[in-house]
């Protein structure tokens, strides 16, 4: 099955790229010899970039140097983002691709009827004997212009181009500013009246990795400080490789800080990297991981589980380790990565669950996608008594770019129903 899903996706992905070529290439080059190195240029890149993807996308687990792996990684992964919207706007224009042309198809015709006659016709030129005999009209002049079809190929694979460049240099830009902050007030059963208003700075996938390394972590870290928060909380797919090479990336976590301190929960990333040396990383740099424990706060229970991705390892969740002898008369908040895992929070009677892992989608219409795989892919929701958040996530996986759901952190105060 694995085979067949691959080969599905490679054919879907040399597919998608012929009908770029067709369109923005072939289409659009000048006739002659020159369009014939057009479209060997065009056919060349067309290859050479998805080779690029594929290559920055195994680079990690095929145990690439990692300077290799952040050459590859740039070209390699933004290529995806511009072939995904150049291919939407592409699609988009075929609509408008047989209105132009019929439309410029009669403007010759209009323009013939129109005209005034200056002249009477005179007689026809002589005709070569070569050309009578064969009965072939003699060769027009050449007008200059391209015809109708090729402008027409030009004007719409130019602004589809645009679009798609314009789109990712705005999505990579919105990452590279770093996440911006957002508040929510929840209100939570149980909660004393001596924690209300107790902040929860909640960040997750910041997927530190070829793309986005120490500057990245940084500007994650200078924007949680600010929040000035009570707790920290992690929720997963912090990196996206070992910690050999992402350590220097990784230091700016040390100069988290929060009253009551910082957690973190695994995402499905940090199985892949390695996670037993990424927990005893972030130890060192002053998280505090939750492997399916718990410990107590002020007025409430923290409870942290594996990432259903820890199955493979034997490292899954445990639920019942983490939450099945705490007093259920105590207010429960539980940190999990991924928003499946809300339908065990509410057998256990958990009061909210913090998450990430859908980035919010990442790159519009991924959300359509997200919501498919998650319950929720952003926001406050409720599942029974159990409410949960979804953050968006301060980074980006893959492609550096995010359009339709903005990086952020999320500043989740505690309300308590007595206060």
């Amino acid at each position: 099955m694995v085979v067949v899903f691959v080969l599905c996706l490679f054919l879907l992905l040399g597919a998608v790229h012929w009908y770029v070529w067709k369109r923005v290439v072939r289409d659009t080059a000048p006739p002659g010899a020159r369009g014939r190195r057009v479209r060997r240029a065009g056919a060349a890149a067309l290859t050479v970039l998805p080779l690029l993807s594929v290559s920055a996308f195994v680079s990690g687990r095929a145990g690439f140097p990692f300077r290799l792996q952040q050459v590859l990684a740039w070209p390699g992964y933004l290529w995806l983002a511009v072939l995904l919207y150049l291919t939407l706007a592409l699609l988009a224009a075929e609509l408008l691709r047989p209105l132009l042309l019929r439309r410029r198809a009669r403007e010759p015709h209009a323009a013939a009827a129109t005209a005034p006659r200056t002249q009477e016709p005179h007689a026809a030129a002589p005709v070569h004997r070569e050309e009578a005999a064969s009965g072939a009209a003699p060769p027009r002049p050449e007008a200059g212009a391209p015809g109708r079809r090729l402008v027409v190929s030009r004007a719409l694979a130019g602004t589809a181009s645009a679009a798609a460049l314009g789109t990712v240099a705005y999505g990579t830009r919105s990452v590279l500013k770093g996440p911006r902050t957002t508040h929510v007030t929840v209100p939570l059963r149980r909660l004393p009246r001596a924690a209300h208003g107790f902040r929860i700075a909640v960040v997750s996938d910041i997927h530190l990795g070829p793309v986005l390394g120490r500057a990245h972590t940084q500007r994650v870290v200078d924007a949680v400080n600010a929040t000035q928060p009570d707790l920290i909380a992690v929720v997963g797919d912090l990196v996206d490789g070992t910690v050999e090479d992402l350590r220097d990336a990784a230091e700016p976590l040390r100069r988290l800080r929060a009253r009551h301190g910082q957690f973190f929960v695994t995402g499905n990333h940090e199985y892949y990297a390695g996670a037993a040396p990424w927990l005893a990383r972030l130890r060192e740099l002053g998280l505090h991981p939750l492997e399916n424990d718990r410990v107590e706060i002020a007025g409430f229970d923290l409870a942290g589980v594996n990432d259903v991705g820890g199955e493979a390892f034997g490292q899954g969740p445990d639920f019942a380790r983490a939450l099945g002898d705490r007093d259920r008369s105590r207010a429960s908040v539980l940190l999990a990565h991924q928003p499946v895992q809300i339908h065990e929070a509410v057998r256990h009677g958990v009061g909210l669950q913090l998450s990430g892992h859908t980035h919010g989608g990442q790159l519009w219409p991924g959300n359509l996608v997200a919501a498919l795989a998650n319950p929720t892919v952003a926001g406050l929701e409720r599942y029974g008594d159990t409410q949960l958040y979804v953050t968006r996530g301060a980074g980006a996986w893959g492609p550096p770019v995010r359009v339709g759901a903005r990086s952020d952190i999320t500043v989740v105060r505690l309300a308590s129903h007595d206060a």
